[in-house]
């Protein structure tokens, strides 16, 4: 009964008398494990022949999203303010969020999402159609607690590495949580993997998880994921006369030793150009990370890492792009 009310008051919303303004969400992939980002972009068209001011009150974008019984779900949180903007006729904005702080999405199961656009000078409120998604669950295969490096008693957290099917695609994640578990701090997508191999997982002496696992059929992935939950490694290592594997140094430095380094414009740090371009040469470069999976929320800044810069391979050493945060509204033709 609510679920038929709930709908009646989208459909009278959505008054034909503004169908030249429209509302869309857009994803970027459906399906999503438990506590990771859930990046979403509001899309609004303008054809009314008048600007739109757009951002001016409070609460001017809102959500209806549906739990696996079809009971709308409470909002847990305050969305994102955004800046006014003036959207002119045959315009469209962007506004781009993360779904996921603000909704308890932590059962397994399929969801729906609307968006709500109010425009105060028609006094009318345009509703998106609604879209689906799925919330997932993985499989812990390896975990360990850990102490965050600081200068007095150390908050104790756990990293586990997770895996979940998308779409016939096994995937691996790292989850960092509270030491109990009652908390999820951050959830890492680092790729696709393959099946019938076991990952590699080792800590440094900074509490950075180094890992490696096989991705591809002779290639594998190498990444470093801070205790804050920031990626700032990664590498793709190729399978040649020894198998890559991770070994630890004299001065307690873990890198990738056996097999033979790979250069993607994927790496992070970024890798030289003139490496790059030299194996992509002449052949369709081809991605060995498929996800789209964004990890979500601000943290603080990460320790200095204590991974040892690979021999002669030119890298930059600049910080790696900050995660995924709501943006304001963005104009595009």
């Amino acid at each position: 009964m609510k679920r038929l009310a709930l709908w009646s008051l989208l459909a009278v919303l959505a008054t034909e008398g503004f169908a030249q303004v429209t509302v869309d969400i857009v994803f970027d992939q459906e399906q999503f494990l438990r506590s990771e980002s859930l990046p979403l972009r509001v899309r609004i068209a303008n054809y009314s022949g008048q600007t739109l001011e757009l951002g001016t009150q409070p609460d001017w974008l809102s959500f209806v999203v549906e739990g696996t019984s079809g009971e709308p779900l409470a909002r847990t949180g305050a969305l994102p303010e955004t800046n006014p903007v003036s959207l002119e006729n045959s315009k469209t904005a962007s506004v781009r969020l993360d779904l996921m702080p603000y909704y308890d999405l932590g059962v397994a199961g399929r969801y729906r999402v609307t968006a709500l656009v109010r425009l105060p000078q028609f006094r009318e409120t345009i509703s998106s159609k609604p879209r689906n998604f799925d919330i997932v669950s993985g499989t812990v295969f390896w975990e360990q607690e850990f102490g965050v490096p600081s200068a007095g008693i150390p908050e104790v957290r756990k990293y586990a590495l997770q895996q979940a099917t998308f779409l016939k695609q096994l995937r691996l994640y790292v989850r960092i949580t509270s030491q109990d578990e009652s908390k999820t701090l951050r959830v890492v997508a680092l790729g696709p993997m393959v099946s019938f191999a076991r990952p590699e997982a080792q800590l440094d002496k900074l509490s950075n998880l180094h890992v490696l696992y096989q991705n591809g059929a002779k290639t594998f992935l190498y990444a470093v994921v801070t205790p804050q939950g920031d990626l700032i490694a990664r590498q793709i290592h190729e399978y040649t006369v020894t198998r890559p594997r991770l070994q630890r140094n004299a001065q307690d430095q873990i890198a990738v030793a056996g097999g033979e380094r790979v250069y993607f414009p994927t790496d992070i740090p970024p890798s030289e150009p003139l490496k790059v371009s030299a194996l992509t040469n002449g052949a369709a470069f081809s991605n060995p990370l498929s996800t789209n999976a964004v990890s979500p929320t601000n943290l603080p800044a990460s320790p200095t890492s204590s991974l040892p810069a690979p021999p002669h391979d030119g890298s930059s050493t600049n910080t790696p792009p900050s995660p995924l945060r709501p943006t304001n509204l963005r104009h595009a033709d």
